[in-house]
């Protein structure tokens, strides 16, 4: 009985030894899958990387379609205390500009879940967008310096856009031209993951 019993400690001890850690993914319909099959927006094809690149690490995507920096920010300490992830990712703020939302606000909010992320000892990646230039250039430009200032202020990364390369072509959004689509989706993950390989410890 001694033997079974120290045997299943060893196992046990094992397996906890050997548990992923855990990425947290919180964002919007850009993160969500949003019109396309599941498992095959950048998330899911940053699990296939990860996994390829030998990262121990379980993705864990807590997006949803409509969120916004507020939703985030009430929703990220329960996310936290639940996953207890080792890196999170920050993909919020497109529609807090598409609902007319102060920049104040939404630079607050992800200052707070900056915070909360790093009381808990979890590395950040800040995933910057840009808007339209019908809402104005001052906005425009203040919206994307929000990132900016947030990871220069923080000492966190940052992907600088998100769209970066996919922007101006049609042909990699879906028909309302605001989502991209399933052939975009690689390149959503190439501009994301050269940001994130220093904090998943791969060269």
């Amino acid at each position: 009985m001694r033997l079974l019993a120290g045997v299943a400690l060893v196992v046990a001890a094992t397996s906890a030894y050997s548990a992923p850690k855990n990425l947290l993914v919180l964002g919007d319909s850009l993160s969500a899958e949003y019109g396309l099959q599941r498992g095959t927006g950048w998330t899911g094809l940053l699990q296939q990387r990860l996994q390829q690149s030998k990262a121990d690490y379980q993705v864990v995507n807590a997006s949803i379609s409509g969120d916004t920096t507020i939703g985030g920010r009430n929703r990220l300490p329960a996310l936290m205390t639940q996953h207890k992830p080792e890196v999170l990712v920050i993909e919020l703020g497109a529609n807090d500009a598409l609902r007319g939302l102060p920049l104040k606000t939404s630079q607050d909010n992800l200052q707070a879940m900056i915070d909360l992320a790093r009381q808990q000892k979890a590395k950040v990646l800040l995933v910057g967008m840009q808007i339209p230039p019908n809402y104005g250039p001052d906005y425009t430009r203040r919206f994307a310096a929000m990132y900016q200032d947030l990871a220069k202020g923080n000492k966190v990364a940052l992907v600088p856009f998100f769209f970066e390369g996919i922007a101006a072509d049609l042909s990699l959004f879906q028909a309302d031209r605001i989502h991209p689509n399933e052939q975009a989706q690689p390149k959503l993950l190439d501009n994301v993951w050269p940001h994130l390989k220093p904090l998943v410890g791969v060269k």
